[in-house]
């Protein structure tokens, strides 16, 4: 698979299929993708980066019955992005709530219990925002960096080769409809696959397990368009990475 399209270790969706139009009424999922639809693969993510960004909404379980939500919206043009991350634990807790912004780099959460208190504790002001780098390696990554990451690789510079996805080890997988729009779904052989829109040729969903886990990100797309993250400003803003004991404090 194309470095930028599964660079983030990514991708299978569940049961689509149903409903072919009349062209492809003796098509079969599992068939190779064609050469034009060999080009639609391939640039993909670089449509993703001219139309600029899009809503987003990434879901992800965890654990017995826990899901985390990210609701907001990306800049693929500029590598950044703003949500609200609720992660439900499928128990009687209450869901945690909190406002996320992230680039490539770094993340910041908002909205963090105990965050007052434990910048009061160090002697620091008050600050509604605390930042440290986004986790990545073969080590234990926090879920919350794993959806932000692989949210922003959905996004390249350039087009990949479309011979890439030719050969048949790439698939149609049969049509569905994401939010009252009509999508190709096609598949790689890495367990990968993406939901096209028929009619604009963009992504509207991706999906990719969770490495060494049996679990599924979903990405799913929608209003594509240019977008303004304005990232909190450092006077909002604590390090974590400079004060450890107050990421300790709040968890993050």
């Amino acid at each position: 698979m194309p470095r930028r399209l599964l660079a983030s270790a990514l991708v299978t969706l569940g049961v689509l299929l149903a409903g072919c139009s009349d062209p492809e009424a003796d098509r079969q999922p599992g068939d190779p993708v064609t050469a034009e639809e060999a080009d639609v693969l391939a640039g993909l993510l670089a449509r993703d980066t001219e139309e600029g960004g899009a809503d987003v909404v990434v879901t992800a379980p965890f654990g017995e019955g826990g899901l985390l939500t990210l609701t907001g919206e990306v800049d693929f043009a500029g590598s950044a992005g703003r949500a609200q991350a609720v992660t439900d634990y499928g128990d009687e807790r209450p869901d945690d709530v909190r406002t996320l912004f992230f680039t490539r780099e770094q993340i910041w959460f908002g909205d963090v219990p105990g965050l007052s208190d434990a910048l009061a504790a160090a002697g620091l002001p008050d600050a509604p925002f605390v930042r440290r780098p986004v986790a990545t390696g073969p080590d234990a990554v926090p879920l919350t960096d794993v959806l932000v990451t692989v949210l922003l690789n959905l996004g390249a510079a350039e087009a990949d080769d479309a011979a890439a996805f030719r050969g048949g080890e790439h698939t149609w997988e049969g049509q569905r409809s994401i939010d009252r729009r009509l999508a190709t779904v096609y598949a790689g052989e890495a367990g990968w696959s993406v939901a096209v829109d028929d009619t604009s040729d963009l992504l509207l969903q991706y999906v990719t397990p969770l490495p060494g886990q049996d679990a599924d990100v979903t990405v799913t797309l929608s209003d594509h368009g240019p977008r303004t993250i304005a990232l909190p400003e450092d006077g909002q803003t604590v390090d974590a990475a400079a004060h450890p004991e107050v990421s300790a404090a709040v968890g993050v």
